[in-house]
C-alpha cells in the first residue's frame, strides 16, 4: 500500500513505519522532523496548517516521477500519528487546539481525496485515568472500550475530541476510520531502563492501568487495521497481554483496585486494558513483552 503517515519521527510513529515498510507498503512521513530510515520518504508538513496537508496528501514520493504519469497516485490509506504526544509539553490550550485541529485537517483531507482507509492515534487517557487530578480508579475492571471517556486534561479532551470527528467523518463518507486508544508505549531499550523500577515501585503503573504496549506491536496492530476493510468506524484499544509489574492480577486488585467491580473474571497476568476487541476483529497478538526482555 501507498501510506501517508503523520508523526513517523516520534517515539510510536517510528517503530509502526518500521514495521510497516518490512510488510512492503510504500510510506510518506509527514513530519515536522525526519525520519532517519533508508526506506522512507521524508515531507516537512506543519499538520495544523490545513493547506499544507491537502497539498502534502497529494505528493510525489520521489521515485514515481520517472513514471511520466502526470501526476502522483492516490495514497491508498492515512495513518495519523502526529501530535503533542503528552500533557507538560505545550500550555494546555495550545495541546488541545493543535491535537484537535490538526485531526480534523488530515481525516478532511483524506475523506475529500477519497482515501477509504483511514487510522488515528487515539489514547487511553481518553478513561479520564492518566492524568486525573489525584486518584481516579476505573469504573469498572478489565478495561474496554465501552467504559466511558470523560477526562480531565487537554490533552486527553482533544483525543475524544479527535473520536468524535473521526466518527462524523466517517458517518458522512462510509469509509474506514479507526482510532487506536494507544497505552503506554514502550521501546525495547526501555524495559532494562525502567522495568526494574516499576517492579520496585509498582504503584507508579496505576495512571496506566499497569499496561503497556511494545512499539514493535503497535506496528503490528497499524497493519492489522490497514489490511481489514469494511469495519466503517470503530474504536480499539491497544495494550499488550500482560501487565507492566511482576504480579498476578489478584494482586494487583488486592492492592490496589478492591473497591472496582470486575465486569469478568480474569486471567492470572491479564491486562487490565483489555485488547479483546482488537484480538477478535483484527487478529492482533502481541508477540513482545518484559518477560522476553527480563528476568523474573
Amino acid at each position: 500500500m501507498r501510506i501517508f503517515f503523520t508523526g513517523g519521527s516520534g517515539k510510536a510513529g517510528r517503530h509502526s513505519v518500521d514495521y510497516l515498510i518490512a510488510k512492503g507498503h510504500k510510506v510518506l512521513n509527514a513530519d515536522l522532523l525526519p525520519l532517519n530510515h533508508p526506506g522512507v520518504a521524508n515531507l516537512k508538513v506543519d499538520v495544523t496548517d490545513a493547506g499544507q496537508v491537502f497539498n502534502a496528501m497529494t505528493a510525489y514520493i520521489p521515485d514515481e516521477i520517472d513514471a511520466g504519469a502526470g501526476a502522483p497516485p492516490r495514497f491508498d490509506a492515512v495513518v495519523h500519528f502526529a501530535a503533542v504526544p503528552a500533557m507538560f509539553l505545550r500550555p494546555d490550550n495550545e495541546c488541545f487546539r493543535i491535537n484537535a485541529v490538526s485531526t480534523y485537517n488530515v481525516i478532511e483531507a483524506a475523506v475529500k481525496l477519497g482515501i477509504r482507509k483511514i487510522i488515528i492515534a487515539s489514547s487511553e487517557t481518553t478513561y479520564g485515568v492518566c492524568f486525573a487530578d489525584g486518584e481516579k480508579k476505573p469504573i469498572y475492571l478489565p478495561v474496554d472500550e465501552e467504559h466511558p471517556t470523560v477526562p480531565e486534561d487537554s490533552y486527553a479532551m482533544s483525543k475524544v475530541v479527535n473520536e468524535a470527528t473521526a466518527r462524523s467523518f466517517q458517518e458522512r463518507s462510509g469509509f474506514d476510520i479507526y482510532a487506536l486508544r494507544i497505552n503506554n508505549v514502550i521501546e525495547p531499550h526501555e524495559y532494562e531502563e525502567n522495568f526494574p523500577g516499576y517492579f520496585q515501585r509498582p504503584a507508579v503503573r496505576r495512571r496506566n492501568f499497569f499496561a503497556y504496549i511494545d512499539a514493535r506491536d503497535l506496528g503490528q496492530m497499524v497493519h492489522r487495521c490497514l489490511m481489514k476493510d469494511g469495519l466503517g468506524y470503530q474504536v480499539f484499544n491497544v495494550a499488550n497481554d500482560d501487565h507492566s509489574v511482576d504480579m498476578d492480577t489478584s494482586e494487583i486488585v488486592q492492592q490496589f483496585y478492591a473497591d472496582v467491580p470486575l465486569k469478568r473474571e480474569m486471567h492470572k497476568r491479564e491486562s487490565f486494558y483489555s485488547n479483546a476487541k482488537a484480538r477478535e476483529m483484527l487478529g492482533f497478538a502481541p508477540e513482545w513483552n518484559w518477560p522476553g526482555h527480563l528476568k523474573r
